[in-house]
């Protein structure tokens, strides 16, 4: 079986279509081993430099300001987190319900 003109040029499109994907994902491949040699590279420092240690200074114990942010910061940490847990708690009790509904129905 002889293809058209128009067979070939929509196999000639999808073959340069498909080798541009190949060389994108080559170009995404080689963007992550630079990113992870970074990495490596910034986690090589760090362990030299005695790890991710911030240094803390022992005045801010005392500094009733800055306590109070870390205070609030927590708070709204804990509040993100329970209404997160909430969310995940309604989630989990419809798919236990959805489950239980499912294998309750009588087949036939």
């Amino acid at each position: 079986m002889e293809k058209t003109a128009e067979t070939k040029k929509h196999d000639d499109h999808m073959e340069k279509k498909h080798k541009k994907e190949e060389k994108n994902e080559g170009e995404d491949h080689k963007e992550e081993k630079e990113k992870k040699k970074d990495k490596e590279y910034k986690d090589k420092e760090d362990k030299e430099d005695g790890g991710k240690e911030k240094k803390k200074n022992p005045e801010d114990k005392k500094n009733h300001e800055k306590l109070r942010a870390k205070l609030e910061k927590i708070e709204s940490n804990i509040q993100d987190l329970t209404q997160k847990k909430e969310e995940v708690l309604k989630l989990l009790e419809e798919v236990v319900k959805a489950a239980a509904a499912s294998t309750d129905r009588p087949s036939g």
